[in-house]
Protein backbone atom coordinates (compact mmCIF):
# COMPACT_ATOMS: atom_id res chain seq x y z
CA UNK A 1 0.00 0.00 0.00
CA UNK A 2 1.46 3.28 -1.35
CA UNK A 3 2.07 5.98 1.41
CA UNK A 4 -0.44 8.21 -0.11
CA UNK A 5 -3.27 5.66 0.18
CA UNK A 6 -2.51 5.37 4.02
CA UNK A 7 -2.61 9.20 4.44
CA UNK A 8 -6.07 9.46 2.79
CA UNK A 9 -7.00 6.00 5.08
CA UNK A 10 -6.22 8.39 7.88
CA UNK A 11 -7.59 10.98 6.66
CA UNK A 12 -10.73 9.84 6.15
CA UNK A 13 -10.65 7.83 9.56
CA UNK A 14 -9.97 10.71 11.33
CA UNK A 15 -13.27 12.76 9.76
CA UNK A 16 -15.72 9.94 10.09
CA UNK A 17 -14.09 10.33 14.37
CA UNK A 18 -14.95 14.10 14.20
CA UNK A 19 -18.18 13.52 12.20
CA UNK A 20 -19.28 11.51 14.81
CA UNK A 21 -18.59 13.73 17.93
CA UNK A 22 -20.47 16.26 16.35
CA UNK A 23 -23.87 17.42 18.26
CA UNK A 24 -24.61 20.60 16.24
CA UNK A 25 -27.52 19.26 14.09
CA UNK A 26 -27.13 22.51 11.44
CA UNK A 27 -23.42 21.72 11.38
CA UNK A 28 -24.46 18.26 10.43
CA UNK A 29 -26.85 19.37 7.80
CA UNK A 30 -24.25 21.48 6.16
CA UNK A 31 -21.70 18.99 6.13
CA UNK A 32 -24.20 16.53 4.90
CA UNK A 33 -25.05 19.23 1.76
CA UNK A 34 -21.18 19.70 0.84
CA UNK A 35 -20.65 16.11 0.65
CA UNK A 36 -23.68 15.68 -1.32
CA UNK A 37 -22.77 18.90 -3.71
CA UNK A 38 -19.10 17.60 -4.26
CA UNK A 39 -19.73 14.14 -4.78
CA UNK A 40 -22.19 14.53 -6.91
CA UNK A 41 -22.67 11.34 -9.50
CA UNK A 42 -21.69 9.38 -5.90
CA UNK A 43 -25.05 9.67 -4.65
CA UNK A 44 -26.69 8.46 -8.42
CA UNK A 45 -24.14 5.24 -7.94
CA UNK A 46 -25.84 3.89 -4.60
CA UNK A 47 -28.74 1.22 -4.74
CA UNK A 48 -31.88 2.31 -3.23
CA UNK A 49 -31.19 0.08 -0.37
CA UNK A 50 -27.77 2.27 0.42
CA UNK A 51 -29.67 5.46 -0.01
CA UNK A 52 -32.33 4.42 2.33
CA UNK A 53 -29.72 3.94 4.84
CA UNK A 54 -27.63 6.71 4.51
CA UNK A 55 -31.47 8.21 5.05
CA UNK A 56 -31.58 6.24 8.41
CA UNK A 57 -28.61 7.65 9.17
CA UNK A 58 -29.08 11.52 8.81
CA UNK A 59 -32.54 11.10 10.38
CA UNK A 60 -31.07 9.32 13.55
CA UNK A 61 -28.18 11.82 13.78
CA UNK A 62 -30.55 14.56 14.09
CA UNK A 63 -32.86 12.72 16.55
CA UNK A 64 -29.57 12.83 18.42
CA UNK A 65 -29.04 9.05 18.22
CA UNK A 66 -25.40 8.50 17.74
CA UNK A 67 -22.80 7.31 19.61
CA UNK A 68 -18.80 8.13 19.60
CA UNK A 69 -16.18 6.31 17.32
CA UNK A 70 -14.92 4.27 20.11
CA UNK A 71 -18.30 3.04 21.12
CA UNK A 72 -18.82 2.31 17.33
CA UNK A 73 -15.42 0.35 17.15
CA UNK A 74 -16.28 -1.75 20.24
CA UNK A 75 -19.69 -2.58 19.14
CA UNK A 76 -18.42 -4.01 15.92
CA UNK A 77 -15.46 -5.43 17.08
Amino acid sequence: MSQRTTDIKSSKIELAKLILDIENPELIRKIHEMIMHEAGDFWHSLSDDEKKEVHIGISQLNKGERISFDEYIKKVS
